[in-house]
C-alpha cells in the first residue's frame, strides 16, 4: 500500500489497488476504494463518511480536488481543484480545473465540464456533452468546435498513468 493518509470512519477503511498511485499528500477517509492505475495528486481529499467514493481504473484525480461520496468510473480525468459531492461521473468523461459538481448529477459518458462551470443539484448531463458557465449550461459536443477523439484519445493513451509513475517522489 502506498504510503497515503487513510483514515478509517465507522468501520470503514480506505482500499488502493497496489498498482494505483496514491500521493502521499492525500486524504482518504472511510469508505473509499481506489482502483489498479489510478492516480490520485497530492492536495486531494477523498471522503467516504457519508457514502462511498468509488475512483475507477485508470482515472487520474488532480493536484487539490475535493470528492465527496462519489462514484468515478473507468478512465476520468479530474481537474485541479474540482469539487464533487455525491456525483456520479461516466466513463470517460472530463471534469475540468476548478469545477463543481454539486449534489446527485450524473455526468454522462465522453463529457467535457470546462474548467470553472458550476453544475446545479439533481442534473444529469448526456454522454458526450460540453458543459460551460455559472449556472451550467449543455451542449452536444457535436455542436462544438471541441475535437472530442483528440481529448479522449490524449487521456486513454495513458499519458497520466505513465506521468503518475515517473513522479516517484510523491508516490513512495
Amino acid at each position: 500500500m502506498v504510503d497515503s493518509r487513510t483514515y478509517p470512519f465507522e468501520g470503514a477503511e480506505p482500499s488502493i489497488d497496489d498498482a494505483a498511485r496514491v500521493s502521499r499528500e492525500a486524504v482518504l477517509v472511510g469508505d473509499v476504494e481506489v482502483a489498479a492505475e489510478a492516480s490520485v495528486w497530492p492536495g486531494v481529499v477523498l471522503r467516504g463518511d457519508i457514502g462511498p467514493v468509488r475512483i475507477g481504473r485508470q482515472t487520474h484525480v488532480g493536484d487539490n480536488a475535493t470528492i465527496h461520496a462519489s462514484r468515478l468510473a473507468d478512465r476520468v480525468m479530474i481537474g485541479h481543484g474540482a469539487v464533487l459531492n455525491d456525483a456520479v461521473v461516466e466513463e470517460g468523461a472530463l471534469v475540468g480545473f476548478n469545477a463543481t459538481i454539486n449534489t446527485d448529477v450524473t455526468v454522462g459518458s465522453r463529457s467535457v465540464v470546462a474548467a470553472g462551470t458550476v453544475v446545479p443539484d439533481e442534473y444529469e448531463i448526456p454522454s458526450e456533452s460540453f458543459v460551460r458557465g455559472v449556472p451550467a449550461e449543455i451542449t452536444p459536443l457535436e455542436e462544438t468546435t471541441i475535437d472530442p477523439e483528440a481529448i479522449f484519445e490524449s487521456f486513454s493513451s495513458g499519458e497520466y498513468t505513465d506521468l503518475a509513475q515517473r513522479h516517484d517522489q510523491l508516490f513512495e
